[in-house]
């Protein structure tokens, strides 16, 4: 006999759901994923899913909006700083799956890549923006601005996938990378 889903309030119900559909997402992805195999990820019946999510897509969807609100808590959303990048390392460490959804499964999807488009061409505007504060702007500015966030994003993911050893130098050594763009970027 099946174990009795146990009642909870409808937000934490929801946040269950959704740390469900990510793990299921990330391991068999969109197409291959479907609400019964969230449904069994997440310990509830389907039609309790469904009083949450009327679509596998709305799911997704919903997967993604938190993860990108996760990391826009973390990172900030106005300026980068010193403390970016190992904010989102942390961010990374502490929500492994989200940032994988996010950063490498949503670009394959179509319906989805407005979700990273916009979070990558927001991201290269504040680097654009940070950069040309402290350097001329022309073509190579433009250029970094743009490698930044795409190179920072897919080093966390390598680190991520490496074991995530040693969070604090990891930090630093993508700070390291980052700079050596800038760099590249500057040099006369």
């Amino acid at each position: 006999m099946a174990e009795p889903v146990r009642r909870m309030p409808r937000a934490q119900r929801r946040e269950q759901i959704l740390d469900a559909a990510v793990r299921a997402f990330v391991h068999t992805g969109f197409a291959a994923t479907n609400l019964d195999d969230v449904a069994a990820e997440a310990g509830i019946t389907r039609v309790l899913l469904y009083r949450h999510f009327d679509t596998k897509a709305d799911l997704y969807r919903a997967a993604l909006d938190r993860a990108c609100a996760r990391l826009a808590e973390a990172v900030g959303t106005d300026n980068f700083t010193e403390n970016s990048i190992s904010a989102l390392v942390h961010a990374a460490a502490a929500d492994p799956d989200g940032f994988r959804l996010l950063f490498r499964h949503a670009n394959r999807e179509p319906e989805f890549r407005d979700v990273t488009d916009r979070f990558t061409a927001t991201s290269a505007e504040v680097a654009h923006r940070n950069l040309t504060a402290a350097v001329p702007d022309g073509p190579w500015t433009r250029w970094a601005a743009r490698l930044l966030p795409t190179f920072t994003t897919e080093a966390v993911i390598a680190w991520l996938d490496a074991g995530k050893p040693e969070p604090d130098q990891a930090a630093d050594r993508i700070g390291d990378a980052v700079h050596g763009i800038i760099a590249a970027a500057t040099r006369p």
